[in-house]
């Protein structure tokens, strides 16, 4: 249900509105009892039979402000005074006077509907019962003392006067004055009907929500692949010349001489040709593969010190 404009503890108000209509209906009270009577100030702010066709419209608004008495008017200032200011502290004055107001127009209709024939209609009753209802929609569970004595929350108050309207209404129809039930099940349903309704503020607060998102345009959305945590792939030509400066600073192993190595697998036998030929024909006629092997086996001797 939209029944909140506002959320107190978000922005908390003073209460104005609440005391101002009560000041409202006390004032017009007072110079009812003092100067003008209860006959003629009904007469003149409240609605009558025939007020539509005399033009007199201010009455279906002005009605709420005049009561019949002062038990009539302690009863509502109580109610007004019990569901009002929580509901004007979350709302906001303006809200709760509108909101108010839109009730009481609203006990007018049904009574103009359903109840033509039963006198002046005056008293704030059908405008607090729509308070009644919004606070009964925003805390529900929230306790009071049924004519003073008996706990009940507020949800159940709510069901039970609407209920008993509904009854005492059926019973009376066709009656001539009394109480105006038909007008309290109107200012009920109105305030019923508003709470259902969004009205500018909420939509406002929802419009300023919605603001900030990114605007996409028009462009069918497609999916956006998840990174991977798996390091990049590198290129084939990377890993060959890494793979190629790592063989090359692998040393490789110095060659042997092949000479040398035909020189160590000579016998010795090979050694006593070299130097019988040496002594016979002297050093000028040794080849270069002989003068390879006198000296390896030079240095040998050497070495073992022979």
């Amino acid at each position: 249900m939209a029944y909140a404009t506002y959320d107190e503890f978000e922005q908390p108000r003073s209460v104005t509105a609440v005391y101002w209509l009560m000041g409202l209906c006390i004032g017009v009270y007072f110079v009812q009892a003092t100067l003008t009577g209860d006959a003629n100030m009904a007469n003149a702010l409240g609605y009558a039979p025939g007020d539509l066709a005399s033009r007199s419209l201010w009455t279906v608004m002005t009605y709420m402000f005049v009561h019949g008495g002062l038990i009539h008017l302690a009863l509502n200032m109580w109610t007004l005074w019990l569901f009002g200011p929580r509901v004007e502290r979350a709302w906001g004055s303006s809200a709760f006077t509108w909101f108010y107001l839109w009730c009481g127009l609203g006990g007018w209709a049904f009574h103009y509907m359903f109840q033509r024939s039963g006198g002046v209609l005056i008293g704030a009753s059908a405008a607090i019962l729509g308070v009644a209802v919004a606070y009964a929609s925003r805390w529900p569970d929230d306790e009071v003392l049924f004519f003073g004595v008996v706990p009940m929350k507020v949800r159940w108050l709510v069901v039970f006067m609407a209920v008993m309207n509904i009854l005492m209404a059926v019973l009376d129809s066709g009656g001539m004055g009394g109480t105006a039930y038909a007008a309290h099940i109107g200012g009920m349903v109105a305030g019923w009907i508003y709470l259902k309704t969004p009205n500018a503020q909420s939509l406002d607060k929802l419009r300023r929500r919605i603001a900030p998102a990114p605007d996409y345009g028009d462009e069918t959305p497609r999916p956006v692949p998840k990174s991977s945590s798996r390091p990049r792939e590198r290129d084939v030509d990377e890993i060959v010349a890494q793979s190629k400066a790592a063989v090359a600073r692998v040393r490789p192993a110095p060659p042997v001489a092949a000479t040398t190595a035909i020189v160590t697998q000579v016998p010795s036998t090979a050694f006593d040709a070299v130097l019988d030929k040496i002594a016979a024909e002297g050093m000028g006629a040794l080849t270069t593969a002989e003068k390879l092997l006198l000296e390896e086996w030079s240095k040998k001797l050497r070495a073992t010190g022979k």
